[in-house]
This record gives C-alpha cells, structure tokens and sequence, in this order.
C-alpha cells in the first residue's frame, strides 16, 4: 500500500492546460455507434420495457386474483 502512495506522490503535476489537451486526446480515440446503431438499439429497449410491462401486468393480475381467491376460501371456511 506504501508503495501506491509513493507512485502517486512521485507523479508529475500538471496544469489545467495539460489536464484540457490529454482530454482531448483521449477523446480523439473515443469511438461512436453510428446512428443507425444508436437507433437499433433504441428500438430494442422500448420493445424490451414495453414486454416486460406487460408481462409484470399480468404476473401481477395474476397473483391478485390466487390471493383473492384464498382469500374468498379462507373467508367461506371461516364462515364470514
């Protein structure tokens, strides 16, 4: 661990100058989807959120109608 802290402290500072122009290098080796990337797997996202919405629906409805249903049992047997 002394070590990590000696790496860091032997490095040179640089300015706000220096840290603007290694930002901009780094960002002329960044990589971008082309739009017709972008769009593909937008589609796939909304398609995706909108099935398991409807699924969650229905696994929901579901569950409300068996816990109803025990409920209507539970009630019956209970004699209320």
């Amino acid at each position: 661990m002394a070590e990590a802290v000696d790496t860091i402290k032997s490095d040179e500072k640089g300015g706000v100058g220096q840290f603007v122009q290694e930002t901009r290098e780094e960002l002329n080796r960044v990589s971008y989807p082309s739009r017709e990337d972008v769009q593909g797997t937008t589609l796939i996202v909304i398609i995706n959120v909108i099935f398991f919405a409807i699924f969650l629906f229905l696994v929901d409805w579901t569950w409300v109608y068996i816990l109803q249903g025990i409920e209507w049992l539970v009630n019956k047997a209970a004699g209320v």
